[in-house]
């Protein structure tokens, strides 16, 4: 992947604003897409601003070195979840969230201290290239099946009926649905896709480093068209874009830290603060050991690109320090546990773009465009299919990454192919553990997979070794 920019370039500022707007519309859908998941009045605007001020808290830390954006974490889902449950009251939750968010930073914190005096040479030992490769790969394969459905959605919900049975009797109710004709919005997702791979081809200059713009701008045109038409006409088939949205619009983002400190808890209700506390750091802690291990592949599959080893310089201790501040930050504003993106390290190996400068100019657009309540509400209403169309293309280059990696590795070995096979096959074939509110992603769980069995069949490396040794 031939880089145009390097981590320590800085494009002119001419072109800096349309690059860092590509890595926004790159994380924004995933990233607001967690607080509409949680709900409980969480504001998509606030885990914007909060991943902003994440992402520049971590490039601090990390010395501007690492060309690495954080958005909203969804392994911690069920963490949140827990923060507004057992009956307590929403403003509790919300404390849960900062809490939470606080304990899982912790432990990033802790780990960077312990690789502060230990060094990071462990971590390629214990995740080389042959489990580290084929698990970027998964992250994202496991991300195929998101990018495909979303292809079939638009942000219009209709009122549609759905038979069911009630006391033995079949009954009609009315149900809300994605638009009804799935196959307009496949059209609008490949026009999407079309056009940003003919501008990363044939594109010359701008047109080349900007191909996600020009294709969601070229997908949401299309989809605003039959919009229109689809309103005028009264063809539901044709409502791709809610433009209502723009009815209901926040000019001021509800930021997590208010709604925690306004008062009227009830801890009485959960037994007291202790047990609370204590039930907050039982759904944290444990899922931020899982996300440290997705935050090193995604680490080492920026280092591949940008040819440069960043668990070395500038330290796999300062990046852990800048995930877990950052995260802490970022669900200070907006509730959400932060943790490195995929999407934006997909988007810097299509446009060639690793440029820090890049990085960090998204982040403070994210602020910035939290408090402008109209540009939000209109990146809100791009339709999935749109996203899905630049996604295809943003996940299939991060599961390329990975198997670009596995092409150094000696498959001929048997041990070496038990390891990829594992990981492979554990991430597309879904495996995931879940006990209470604590999740293990199939990511996570096919990379500890990976590790044992690289482990232990290592076993046997080491003593066909000792034998040659010998000899």
């Amino acid at each position: 992947m031939k880089l145009i920019y390097q981590p320590q370039d800085r494009p002119k500022f001419a072109q800096l604003i349309p690059f860092a707007f590509q890595q926004l519309l790159a994380i924004m859908a995933a990233t607001i897409a967690v607080p509409n998941i949680i709900g409980h009045g969480m504001s998509p605007a606030a885990a914007l601003f909060g991943a902003g001020i994440g992402t520049v808290v971590y490039l601090l830390f990390t010395k501007f070195r690492s060309p690495v954006f954080l958005g909203s974490s969804f392994a911690f889902l069920g963490s949140m979840a827990a923060a507004f449950a057992g009956g307590v009251s929403a403003s509790l939750g919300y404390l849960g969230l900062i809490l939470g968010a606080v304990f899982a930073g912790l432990v990033y914190v802790i780990i960077a201290i312990i690789v502060k005096f230990t060094g990071a040479g462990w971590v390629s030992k214990v995740m080389p290239a042959v489990v580290i490769g084929p698990t970027v790969a998964i992250i994202g394969l496991s991300l195929a099946g998101n990018a495909v459905g979303d292809l079939f959605k638009g942000n219009v919900t209709h009122k549609v009926e759905e038979l069911a049975i009630e006391n033995g009797q079949i009954v009609t109710n009315m149900v809300d649905a994605q638009n009804a004709n799935g196959y307009i919005c496949l059209l609008i997702g490949l026009v999407t896709l079309g056009v940003t791979m003919l501008c990363s081809v044939y594109g010359k200059k701008m047109a080349k480093m900007i191909p996600f713009i020009i294709g969601i701008c070229a997908g949401y045109a299309l989809a605003a068209i039959l919009t229109v038409i689809g309103n005028a006409t009264g063809n539901e088939s044709l409502q791709i874009i809610n433009f209502s949205l723009f009815n209901d619009m926040k000019w001021i983002p509800d930021f997590t830290f208010l709604k925690a400190f306004s008062g009227g808890y009830e801890f009485g209700e959960v037994g007291s603060m202790g047990a609370y506390i204590g039930t907050i750091a039982v759904a944290y802690i444990p899922v931020a050991f899982v996300v440290f291990a997705e935050h090193i592949a995604d680490h080492k599959n920026i280092s591949s690109i940008i040819e440069s080893d960043l668990l070395e310089n500038p330290g796999l201790h300062r990046t852990l320090l800048g995930d877990g501040v950052g995260s802490m930050a970022g669900a200070l504003f907006g509730g959400c546990p932060n943790t490195t993106y995929g999407e934006s390290i997909g988007c810097v190996a299509i446009s060639g773009n690793a440029s820090v400068s890049t990085i960090l100019t998204t982040g403070i657009l994210a602020v910035v465009i939290s408090f402008i309540a109209p540009f939000s509400t209109f990146l809100s209403t791009i339709p999935s299919c749109v996203m899905g169309g630049v996604c295809m293309a943003l996940y299939g280059f991060i599961a390329v990454s990975g198997l670009k990696m596995v092409q150094k590795v000696d498959l001929e070995d048997n041990r070496n192919l038990f390891v990829v096979s594992v990981i492979l096959i554990a991430g597309i074939g879904g495996m995931q553990l879940t006990f209470g509110s604590i999740t293990i992603t199939k990511v996570a769980c096919a990379l500890i997979l990976g590790i044992l069995t690289n482990v232990i069949l290592g076993l046997k490396r080491k003593a066909d070794k000792k034998a040659e040794d010998a000899e």
